[in-house]
């Protein structure tokens, strides 16, 4: 089964019923399982919603790019956010066309480029000399792994404390597979004033984040006007990913790695962690979050 996008419109906008209706592919995100539950006062067979994972291929002119455990949703919001926080493409008007095929063991997501970026994409191919795992996928050399990291701008943007509490709350709210199963992670976009905005799910972080910046490219919405938040840690790749985005704040539960921290300051962001009720620790760029329920958009 496939779904072909040869008009760039579904790429950078459209209502999320105009977005289901392109995808024409599709698998159950969770299935019911069987199993033994253990407990003080016994064992029952009992049932449990369980996230799928499938293999799910991001090929570029007709080769295969990187192999990424998924969840099987979201196809185009996976395929354009990958292209761009890979730096693949600058924009979505870079893709010609997107083609979502059903393997059955697998997706295959044929991603076809426009004449210049398709040029950029076969010489950073031939750069490379074999396979990699899907950690730094398409990457082989230390080099590339250590890109340097987008640059995000001057401060237009502050938050308050209460904003980085609120944004973690409300992402939890906005997580309906991690409500069935407890299993995912997400990726969500918090804007002052309006909440967040828009949050995506994957079993695997990287993905629900590359999963969200696809959204935020098709709605038309930019990074620089509010907050990525995710449950995860803050690996230097998601660092990398959101700054790409065009965010000047990462919000995230978990706790950051050292390199993490070194390449959100470089890139001008603020790397807020351990977002924990209301406590939370700033570890870049402190000055952008104020005290009280004040906060400034530029």
């Amino acid at each position: 089964m496939t779904t072909a996008l040869t008009s760039p419109s579904p790429l950078k906008g459209g209502s999320e019923n105009e977005r289901n209706e392109v995808e024409t592919v599709t698998r159950p995100a969770t299935t019911q399982i069987t199993r033994i539950a253990r407990r003080e006062t016994g064992s029952t067979a009992a049932c449990r919603m369980v996230p799928e994972e499938t293999p799910i291929a991001l090929s570029f002119a007709g080769t295969t790019h990187a192999v990424m455990m998924a969840s099987p949703a979201d196809f185009e919001d996976f395929a354009l956010g990958f292209s761009l926080t890979e730096g693949i493409v600058s924009s979505g008007d870079e893709i010609e066309a997107i083609e979502v095929e059903d393997h059955g063991a697998g997706i295959d997501i044929q991603i076809r480029l426009r004449d210049q970026a398709n040029t950029r994409f076969q010489a950073r191919r031939r750069r490379l000399a074999g396979p990699v795992g899907c950690g730094l996928c398409g990457i082989e050399s230390i080099e590339e792994a250590m890109r340097s990291v987008c640059q995000v701008g001057d401060a237009a943007l502050t938050l308050s404390q209460d904003d980085i509490v609120l944004s973690v709350r409300l992402l939890s709210k906005a997580q309906p597979m991690h409500a069935e199963t407890g299993a995912v992670h997400a990726a969500g976009f918090y804007v002052p004033g309006k909440g967040v905005v828009m949050a995506r799910e994957d079993v695997g972080r990287h993905n629900a984040l590359d999963k969200l910046a696809g959204g935020l490219a098709r709605a038309g919405l930019t990074g620089a006007s509010g907050a990525v938040v995710v449950t995860s840690r803050v690996s230097v790749e998601m660092v990398q990913k959101a700054a790409a985005i065009g965010s000047r704040f990462i919000i995230a539960v978990s706790a950051p790695t050292a390199l993490a921290i070194r390449t959100a300051e470089e890139a001008g962001m603020t790397l807020v962690a351990l977002v924990r009720g209301d406590d939370f620790d700033i570890f870049t760029n402190p000055d952008r979050v104020i005290s009280g329920a004040e906060r400034h958009v530029a």
